[in-house]
């Protein structure tokens, strides 16, 4: 279940990031288009660098999630299939405490808590926690920054989805290769 969870979420990541590369494509040209009848938009150049940014980070997450970053194997090439399977689950470690650490840091980071207790008042919140992330605007389009924002716990949910999967692949794959070797 989990397996078609993340599966899912995959399916999902990529069209969103298909759909907002196209956009980011439809806003440079725009602004170029704008720019050169003398009629500026200046919250183009914006919103393609925020939707270039969720873009990015969904996409990481699927690559992540198939195993497809870029990697040099030479020297892993080397050694024997079983070496391979650690290897693989060593990563895949890695990507799960990093998406759990990143989930870790955006609730200290986002502190939903805090802001429930407050009554969801955003004065008092910063009042009491002394953090300013709800009330910082972008510069043209007048947006709170924590929409943007956004994408780190996201991508950090995802992440520890992909990842739960990935290492429970993994040590599937480190014990195959343990009962061949016997």
């Amino acid at each position: 279940m989990l397996k078609q969870l993340s599966s899912g979420v995959a399916r999902c990541e990529v069209i969103i990031a298909a759909g907002l590369a196209g956009l980011v494509t439809l806003l440079i040209l725009l602004n170029i288009t704008t720019r050169s009848l003398g009629y500026a938009l200046y919250w183009t150049d914006e919103l393609a660098i925020h939707s270039m940014v969720w873009m990015t980070f969904l996409a990481t997450s699927v690559v992540l999630k198939r195993r497809e970053g870029i990697a040099v194997t030479l020297l892993v090439d080397l050694f024997s299939p079983r070496f391979h399977a650690i290897a693989k689950f060593v990563v895949d470690a890695i990507v799960l405490f990093f998406g759990g650490f990143l989930l870790w840091l955006c609730w200290r980071w986002y502190d939903p808590v805090a802001l429930f207790v407050s009554g969801f008042d955003i004065s008092a919140f910063q009042m009491d926690t002394f953090n300013f992330i709800y009330s910082e605007r972008t510069s043209t389009l007048g947006l709170p920054k924590f929409w943007s924002w956004l994408c780190l716990p996201v991508f950090s949910l995802s992440l520890l989805l992909h990842g739960l999967v990935n290492i429970t692949d993994s040590m599937a794959d480190v014990r195959a290769v343990a009962r061949e070797s016997i």
